[in-house]
């Protein structure tokens, strides 16, 4: 009897409905920016992708190869990117209040800068605030594929393999 496989699609939304559970608390809880969201959301994204590779390795009797475990490791991080985009996207504009709270913080952050002149403050956050989605999205899109790519390559180098030769069982 042949093991069933568990898609990397299914993994990946596994691993994105926690993360997306994890900001939906902070968020209502008004603890978005402390630094324990986003360790847990790293640990979390980097583990579930370390985990989703070894599993795969299991399911499938430790029959791979290190590039086929890395493969499903890498299309479950490209799985969790686009739906942690999608819901960012749905996030911000059903709740404008949040692009408002970060670009008030970034301000402030702006403002412990004493390089900066006011003028180029307000021409910093002027463009931020015309571009907030798409560089919302691209750190996403940046992060969470850096991220898949090295976790892809540890929970493959992880996992237990003991590929078949194509050539050990002849056809007769």
């Amino acid at each position: 009897m042949e093991k069933k496989v568990t898609s990397h699609i299914v993994k990946g939304l596994i691993i994105s409905l926690i993360l997306i559970l994890i900001s939906v608390i902070s968020n209502l809880t008004g603890n978005e920016r402390s630094s324990w969201v986003t360790w847990a959301s790293n640990i979390i994204l980097f583990g579930g992708i370390v985990w989703a590779c070894i599993s795969y390795g299991n399911q499938m009797n430790h029959e791979v190869t290190y590039g086929n475990v890395f493969a499903h490791g890498f299309k479950t991080s490209a799985v969790i990117t686009v739906i942690t985009i999608a819901f960012t996207i749905i996030f911000l504009l059903a709740f404008p209040d949040i692009k408002e709270k970060a670009l008030e913080i970034a301000r402030q952050e702006m403002d412990k800068q004493s390089q900066l002149t006011d003028d180029q403050k307000d021409t910093a956050m002027e463009i931020t605030r015309k571009f907030f989605l798409p560089i919302t999205i691209g750190a996403i899109l940046l992060m969470y594929l850096i991220v898949g790519l090295i976790a892809s390559l540890i929970g493959a180098a992880l996992t237990k393999r003991n590929p078949q030769s194509p050539f050990a069982n002849p056809v007769r």
